[in-house]
């Protein structure tokens, strides 16, 4: 009984995680149409974002919450203004541009902060079921998963900002014929992807070693997470990060983990085959 507890937890974490690094990528390309390659590096900015102002004598979910989002959605505005908004519309050409950027980041970070390992404790102790530990600091991420999920959710479906983007992401001239800035749009909703990408490196840093390299460990899955969902931005996230979360922890209980990262890619594969235009394109049409 003790053992499916855990694993019950650990899959929650798996599906809440996948969700809280696929966000700022499905904002930017599920909306946008832009082809991030370094959201990564957003998300690596973020951690590095957070480990600093900590070391600055900064509360840590004050660092991770608010000062990184808001470091990292400004340099996302910065390379909207200077890089993307002369690139919409040109799909490689922004994977090349963005491709650059991220090498671009990697090496100023590693200029700055040195090519080691850095990182900072987890605020909150371990749980025990029973025989087994569990880290509590996983139950703060499916609790800042959801309410991510919940707050795009209103934004998107019950504001008028929202309703604005969605409309300027559909018919930009439209948009423009009734008065809207879809130049501002954009910016505004990049710098809001960039900000959930750098909430999502920061939230993370507490579990892994930093380097300015670690971005590359994400964008694989965020992409996979956000293609095999489709269309639609939240029933996108929810439906490939539940599948992709249960398929990676069963194999990673029954095998290993190794296992488990591998029968995530195989899945993802063999999704897209049968579903092309992901879960939200052939289930969940019309769905946010």
């Amino acid at each position: 009984m003790d053992l499916a507890a855990v694993i019950v937890v650990e899959t929650v974490y798996a599906v809440a995680s996948l969700i809280l690094i696929s966000a700022g990528l499905a904002i930017v390309f599920g909306m946008m149409k832009v082809i991030n390659l370094a959201h990564g590096e957003f998300m690596m900015m973020g951690g590095y974002a957070t480990i600093t102002a900590v070391n600055l004598g900064i509360n840590i979910y004050i660092a991770m919450l608010v000062i990184a989002p808001i470091v990292v959605g400004l340099i996302g505005l910065l390379v909207e203004r200077l890089v993307i908004r002369h690139l919409y519309g040109r799909l490689v050409d922004t994977m090349l541009a963005t491709w650059g950027l991220s090498l671009f980041f990697v090496g100023i970070v590693t200029m700055i902060f040195g090519n080691t390992t850095t990182g900072i404790s987890t605020p909150i102790p371990g749980i025990s079921i029973g025989d087994y530990q569990i880290n509590g600091y996983n139950f703060f991420i499916v609790i800042i998963s959801i309410l991510l999920v919940l707050l795009i959710y209103f934004v998107l479906k019950g504001t008028r900002l929202g309703l604005i983007a969605r409309g300027t992401m559909q018919r930009s001239d439209m948009a423009a014929a009734l008065g809207y800035s879809p130049d501002r749009i954009y910016m505004a909703t990049f710098f809001v992807g960039s900000a959930l990408s750098g909430l999502a490196g920061a939230v993370l840093a507490p579990l892994v070693g930093l380097v300015p390299s670690s971005g590359g460990a994400y964008i694989a899955k965020a992409f996979i997470t956000v293609i095999s969902g489709g269309p639609s931005v939240i029933a996108g996230l929810i439906s490939s990060g539940g599948f992709f979360g249960v398929v990676n922890q069963f194999f990673t209980f029954a095998i290993s983990p190794v296992v488990g990262e591998v029968a995530l890619l195989v899945s993802a594969v063999i999704l897209l085959r049968l579903l092309p235009q992901g879960v939200t394109g052939r289930f969940l049409k019309g769905k946010l």
